[in-house]
């Protein structure tokens, strides 16, 4: 009896405790990370990476009135795709939370489709639509095309949000608006949506940013140097010196839109979090 518990008590001498193991899991982390950026370092081209990615020359040439032109029309397709999805979101969760079975029907075969589909092919559809019935455009194309093929594609990712968000309303609040003599219209508009939107907030806005990126898939369609966004500007710029760098500043430029909104996101889930405490 003795021999045995003389061999156990080591093993349990031998046992770290969960925060020992921790720090020790963390070290390990650190180590790992030190040793792939000190090959990194030792293996790469700083001047190669340089010439292909950054030369000085080139991106002066990139930073000018067409970037800022690109600029602009990449935020004013993001907005205007955002507003009709915005919009055409809340109409589809509100059809899949209605008690007419064919409307829940419909929201949620448009909602299956177009979360299936990629939005590059939404994008062409739309823009052959002139081929399919002669004479039709959409007013302030090549705008026009861009808002509808990527809000409706929107719309189908942001209805799900919204109606998780409406259906996060405690009952309570419908019940004491029903109570008040309000409509169920009524009691929609001015007590469960405005609710609703400020628990969606940050998931929305998360929408955005992904909205931004796929921005850049406008570059399939055939528009004229005015209607060009970041991607398709990057993209001929490449094309005509053969390198890569007008694309990286365009990459970056993304970056300039979208790192505001992810930082806005987070501070709006803190303020939620303390919220709910």
């Amino acid at each position: 009896m003795s021999d045995t518990t003389s061999q156990v008590a080591p093993r349990q001498a031998k046992r770290l405790s969960p925060r020992k193991r921790a720090q020790r899991t963390r070290v390990i982390q650190y180590g790992v990370l030190v040793v792939l950026v000190v090959v990194a370092a030792l293996t790469i081209d700083g001047r190669q990476v340089q010439q292909v990615f950054l030369r000085p020359d080139l991106v002066l040439k990139t930073l000018g009135p067409e970037l800022g032109a690109a600029f602009l029309n990449t935020i004013i397709y993001t907005a205007g795709a955002f507003v009709l999805g915005l919009a055409f979101g809340t109409v589809l969760a509100l059809m899949k939370l209605s008690q007419v079975a064919p409307y829940r029907w419909l929201a949620t075969i448009y909602t299956e489709f177009f979360r299936g589909v990629p939005a590059i092919i939404v994008l062409l559809a739309f823009s052959l639509m002139g081929v399919a019935f002669p004479g039709f455009s959409f007013p302030f194309d090549p705008y026009g095309t861009v808002w509808v093929a990527l809000g409706i594609v929107t719309a189908a990712y942001m209805s799900e949000t919204i109606r998780a968000g409406i259906q996060a309303v405690p009952k309570g609040q419908i019940e004491a608006a029903r109570s008040l003599g309000m409509s169920p219209g009524m009691s929609m508009q001015r007590i469960v949506l405005p609710q609703a939107f400020r628990i969606v907030t940050p998931p929305l806005t998360n929408e955005l940013v992904l909205l931004t990126k796929d921005s850049s898939l406008v570059y399939v369609l055939g528009l004229f140097a005015s209607g060009y966004e970041l991607t398709k500007f990057g993209r001929n710029l490449a094309n005509t010196y053969a390198n890569i760098t007008p694309l990286v500043v365009a990459g970056f430029c993304y970056l300039i839109i979208t790192l505001p909104l992810t930082y806005l996101v987070r501070r709006m889930e803190a303020k939620q979090r303390k919220a709910t405490r």
